[in-house]
């Protein structure tokens, strides 16, 4: 189908709707195509449940506290500091 510029802006949504149903919409000026509205390809690859199963572990103690000295690291402190800080906290 092609339409004229003047009436694809008047009626867009009318036009929308015949892309979505696979209708390909060719506008055009002064009767040259300039733009055509195609509808989007939609991925419908869905990945299967468990496709990793076996691959992936945890580890028991993944909860377990950080050490004094990593978890000052990611907190950009000192290990001492860190240390003593956490002592005064404790009394």
């Amino acid at each position: 189908m092609e339409v004229n510029i003047h009436e694809a802006k008047t009626h867009l949504s009318r036009l929308l709707q015949r892309v979505a149903e696979g209708e390909e919409v060719t506008i055009a000026r002064a009767g040259v195509p300039v733009a055509k509205l195609v509808p989007v390809e939609t991925k419908k690859d869905v990945r299967p449940l468990g496709i990793a199963r076996g691959q992936i572990w945890v580890a028991d103690d993944f909860d377990a506290p950080l050490p004094e000295d990593l978890l000052a690291a990611f907190e950009g402190e000192s290990e001492g500091r860190a240390t003593r800080r956490r002592k005064r906290k404790r009394k």
